[in-house]
């Protein structure tokens, strides 16, 4: 880590392509989170647009078998209302009904109690396909039986509403009312006789089951599916047939604490349109729904079923291509910065080659050697310019310095001229001392005779004879030749020197 540092403090080359690499690791970041962002809102997009397109088609086939299974009922219902008088042929009707129409499963014609006095106490007589492995086809065979249910049927809901409201309507699911236990949603039509008064049901059933096939070929991605949920929040229609069986979905959010997943459900089961993303058992979904509505079609009861139908998408299903591409333009962006990196590394690299020439000639040039040669430049740009540059200042300081040490040589030799000079003026100088000490010292006699002699021509000049006075006069004219000649040799040599 310490090389790693040094390295990028110490090298131009190095902290340039960092520089450029991050610059465009930046600019690349942003252009991929914009384009990620957009890229993530249209796969969602998407996914709702082919959600909507399914739930309308899967509400489209559910809603075609509906009516399938009432106009059929209506078909038959005009021809028992005509033979109200004939009891005996409304087995056949109820057998007919169901052999028309591949979708019900069961049919029957019940009336009120005592309705016809001569048929006992009641009549009513049930019609049903029997399954094949939990699944019926138009060759299944038929069974008649004498009861539906554990309970009277004039207390089951199949019968007691339309009685009660006088209109046709779906009631359902029924869970546990067949004779093979299958979930069932049944289509009731009130009968009415000559007086107006409601005497009866004629009662179409279907298999959920039948529904759940229908649906599992229209699953818009590999592990989505389609669900139905009835106004009290059972399931009519879910890809797991055992759910058909299960309690309410209420009782689920009772028993699952994920927030989200009660919002998604609480949304369904009040008939909005949407979508939610919701979690539950560790996973992620979202689900798009919105309420089961019926086509307009004259002479249909249209009433409000309050179903609601949802597609539930695992969260992988919707952004798994996203989160693929996300990973594969990360890859691919971290290898193009790091080809980047090395590109502009090498190329930094080879164009500051000359900036490194030139830093080591310069400190060359620093320690001393001022005639280091600087390579011709061959680049025009900023580079080969300073070199060029820097050739003509190496070049001048160099000559500058020659020029310095040419003169510093003159000078040394004048100096050395001069201090030998100056050594023989010194030594001149010397001998001049020692000549005048030598003849200072030997005037010192004559000039110490010649002061006696003065003195004792002062002093005794009365008593002194003739012959002593000559005698003095003549010491006192030796002692000043010898004085004068002593100052002559002395000018003679001061004049040499």
């Amino acid at each position: 880590m310490s090389r790693l540092s040094t390295s990028i403090t110490r090298k131009l080359s190095v902290r340039l392509s960092l520089m450029i690499t991050l610059s465009v690791a930046l600019l690349l970041t942003v252009a991929m989170l914009v384009m990620l962002h957009y890229a993530r809102k249209a796969v969602r997009q998407e996914a709702l647009m082919k959600a909507d397109q399914t739930l309308k088609a899967t509400e489209q086939q559910i809603d075609n078998v509906l009516l399938n299974i009432e106009q059929s009922a209506g078909n038959i219902y005009w021809s028992i209302l005509a033979d109200l008088g004939r009891p005996d042929r409304l087995d056949t009707y109820c057998r007919k009904l169901l052999e028309s129409n591949p979708h019900i499963t069961g049919t029957t014609i019940a009336f009120q109690p005592h309705y016809y006095k001569e048929q006992g106490a009641n009549l009513f007589t049930y019609y049903r396909r029997q399954s094949s492995g939990g699944t019926f086809s138009a060759a299944s065979p038929i069974l008649k039986t004498e009861s539906f249910g554990q309970t009277p049927y004039t207390e089951q809901e199949w019968y007691a509403l339309p009685i009660d409201s006088g209109r046709p309507t779906w009631i359902g699911p029924l869970k546990d009312t067949d004779a093979e236990g299958q979930a069932i949603s049944t289509f009731s039509l009130p009968i009415y006789d000559r007086q107006g008064r409601r005497v009866g049901v004629l009662a179409a059933d279907m298999a959920l089951s039948l529904f759940s096939n229908i649906i599992h070929q229209a699953k818009p991605s590999p592990n989505s599916y389609c669900t139905l949920l009835g106004s009290d929040g059972s399931y009519i229609v879910h890809p797991d047939t055992s759910k058909l069986r299960h309690p309410t979905i209420i009782k689920v959010l009772q028993q699952d604490t994920d927030q989200t997943f009660r919002d998604a459900a609480q949304a369904m089961l009040t008939g909005q349109t949407g979508y939610k993303r919701f979690s539950t058992k560790g996973a992620d979904y979202y689900v798009f729904y919105k309420p089961f509505t019926r086509a307009d079609v004259p002479g249909r009861a249209n009433e409000n079923l309050g179903w609601s139908l949802g597609i539930i998408y695992p969260e992988d299903d919707i952004l798994g291509p996203y989160k693929r591409l996300l990973y594969i333009v990360m890859a691919i962006g971290i290898a193009g910065l790091l080809l980047l990196l090395v590109f502009t590394q090498t190329i930094a690299h080879h164009l500051l080659l000359p900036l490194r020439l030139l830093t080591r000639t310069a400190q060359r040039i620093a320690d001393g050697r001022f005639d280091e040669r600087i390579p011709d430049s061959h680049q025009n740009d900023e580079i080969g310019r300073l070199q060029d540059n820097f050739q003509q200042m190496q070049q001048a300081l160099a000559s500058h310095v020659g020029q310095l040490q040419q003169l510093t040589d003159t000078l040394q030799q004048r100096g050395e001229s001069l201090k030998e000079a100056y050594s023989k003026a010194k030594q001149a100088d010397n001998m001049k001392m020692a000549v005048l000490h030598n003849m200072t010292n030997q005037m010192l006699a004559p000039a110490a005779i010649i002061y006696e002699c003065v003195d004792s021509l002062n002093s005794h000049a009365d008593s002194l004879s003739p012959k002593e006075t000559d005698r003095l006069a003549d010491q006192l004219e030796q002692q000043s030749e010898a004085i004068t000649e002593l100052l002559t040799n002395l000018l003679n040599t001061s004049q040499t020197i």
